[in-house]
């Protein structure tokens, strides 16, 4: 196998490794294990992952400046240090050396052409920004707007390894065929499919915000329906006094907004359809706009679902957080597809 296909595999593999990553942090957050390896990149002064109580007990004693937010009687169980341990060991000892093979093997190729150098430089800069974001978030104790920088930051590595993909395959001679979009239609909804990228993005970084600030998710009352949802504590609109402890409604604000812009690109582009255009867009927004909307229903069951005894049903949080992130990457994959037709035709 040559270094072209090898590279083509290997940033699939990439890809895919990079969703799981994303995954597992998604799944720290919800065993609350974010601040469970205080330093970095070592975890309680170790390469381990198995540090009893009286270790971290030790550890705090001779670092008294890195104690956080929960203070130096906070133990950590296992299970919380190796979710942060391997999620760190995916990250740092495979994700980010074999991105750097990934560019070394493309360039080691007479003239991939500048946009694969473009992409795979792309990759190589954006997974250093991301091990310093990871980096700041262990040092600034998990603060939300760290931990909504470092989950965006990751997916912008992800659509940038889609792309580094794409344009391999695109050197190759061909573009599969579920990303080739009418060059008129490309034209007409390209502007119209970035607004809807940025909305996405804008969602998922206000929903993460909500997730890590301390009450935040409380913050519209947990009083089942209608009063804590769809309402928001009782009232359908309510003014915004506290950004930070009142991010939820405006949360809750920006996924309507995205419910009817969704809503309506999904009507227009069916109306384009019926008019003879191909389907290779509509499909896409489509499919953006039917996990949207089942990821808001979530998001709604998340909040009537609240228990007194054992709160929220952190797992559906996770599974929100997943469908966010496949939203904004289907509807950035959109975008990549109609900048490509553009590009194509020009």
């Amino acid at each position: 196998m040559t270094d072209w296909k090898v590279s083509k595999s290997l940033t699939a593999w990439l890809l895919g490794l990079t969703i799981v990553v994303i995954g597992l942090g998604g799944l720290i957050r919800i065993y609350d294990a974010g601040e469970s390896c205080p330093d970095w990149p070592l975890c309680f002064g170790t390469l381990g992952l198995d540090v009893s109580e009286e270790e971290q007990e030790a550890w705090w004693a001779e670092n008294p400046d890195e104690v956080d937010s929960r203070g130096s009687g906070h133990r950590y169980s296992t299970f919380q240090i190796f979710t942060e341990w391997f999620h760190r060991f995916l990250a740092g000892a495979f994700l980010g050396p074999l991105v750097l093979v990934n560019w070394y093997l493309l360039r080691k190729e007479e003239d991939p052409g500048k946009e694969v150098r473009f992409a795979s430089t792309l990759t190589v800069i954006l997974i250093i920004w991301q091990g310093a974001i990871g980096w700041l978030t262990v040092e600034m104790d998990n603060l939300h707007w760290s931990v909504a920088l470092h989950l965006s930051s990751a997916l912008a590595f992800t659509i940038s390894m889609f792309w580094l993909w794409l344009t391999i395959t695109m050197v190759e001679g061909s573009i599969p065929s579920w990303m080739k979009i009418e060059h008129g239609i490309s034209r007409r909804w390209r502007g119209r499919v970035t607004w809807l990228s940025i909305g996405a993005f804008v969602t998922i970084f206000s929903g993460t915000f909500v997730s890590t600030t301390p009450g935040a998710n409380l913050g519209c009352g947990v009083n089942g329906m209608p009063d804590s949802w769809p309402l928001c504590g009782g009232n359908l609109m309510d003014s915004v006094e506290d950004l930070v402890l009142q991010s939820q409604i405006i949360h809750r604000w920006l996924v309507g907004l995205m419910l009817i812009s969704m809503g309506a690109a999904s009507y227009f582009i069916w109306k384009e359809g019926k008019e003879g255009s191909k389907h290779t867009l509509r499909n896409w927004i489509w499919v953006a706009t039917g996990i949207f909307t089942t990821n808001a229903s979530i998001g709604a069951i998340y909040v009537v679902t609240w228990d007194m005894e054992e709160g929220f049903f952190e797992f559906l949080s996770l599974v929100h957080l997943m469908l966010a992130s496949l939203t904004f990457l289907t509807m950035s994959a959109a975008w990549i597809g109609c900048a490509i037709s553009t590009e194509e035709r020009e």
